[in-house]
C-alpha cells in the first residue's frame, strides 16, 4: 500500500499516485479535498515504502514502524500532538514504538512528520502499512 503513498519535497502532506504520464506523475492529495495535480520530475519525490528509520544496529522499513505506532494505538490517531509536544516527548514516544532508533541520526523533524503522518493515514482510513510482498516474505520466514 505504501508504494503509491508518495511525499513530495516542499509540498505538505502525502499523495497517492494516480498515474504516470511523459515526465509527470499524475497524484491527488490524501486529505478531505482530494486535489489532484502534476508532479514533474525535477520535484523531489519519494514513496513511503522507499523510507526506513535508523537504528542503532539497522534501518527499520517506514512500515514496520507504522505498524508499531499503529498497534500502541491501537489503529486509533496518535495520542501525541506533534506541533505542540516537546523534542523529549517525542524522543520518548518513538522510543516506545521503535525502542533501539538511533538518537543522533533521527531528528526530532523526523519524528514530528512520521507522526503527523500517521494520523493523515489513519485519519483517511489507509491503516494496511505492509506491503504484500512483506507480508508474504514473513509467512515465508514463520
Amino acid at each position: 500500500m505504501l508504494k503509491t503513498i508518495l511525499s513530495i519535497s516542499g509540498k505538505p502532506g502525502l499523495y497517492k499516485l494516480i498515474s504516470q504520464g511523459k515526465n509527470m506523475l499524475i497524484v491527488e492529495s490524501i486529505n478531505a479535498e482530494k486535489k489532484r495535480f502534476p508532479a514533474y520530475g525535477n520535484e523531489k519525490i519519494i514513496s513511503l515504502a522507499d523510507i526506513a528509520m535508523y537504528t542503532d544496529d539497522a534501518e527499520v522499513p517506514l512500515y514496520d514502524v507504522l505498524e508499531a505506532i499503529k498497534e500502541k494505538e491501537q489503529s486509533a490517531a496518535a495520542s501525541i500532538d506533534p506541533k505542540k509536544a516537546t523534542p523529549e516527548q517525542l524522543r520518548e514516544y518513538l522510543a516506545e514504538v521503535l525502542p533501539n532508533f538511533d538518537r543522533e541520526r533521527v531528528y526530532v523533524a523526523d519524528i514530528k512528520k512520521l507522526v503527523s503522518w500517521y494520523n493523515l493515514l489513519v485519519s483517511n482510513g489507509i491503516t494496511e502499512f505492509k506491503s504484500e510482498e512483506a507480508k508474504e516474505e514473513e509467512a515465508a520466514a514463520e
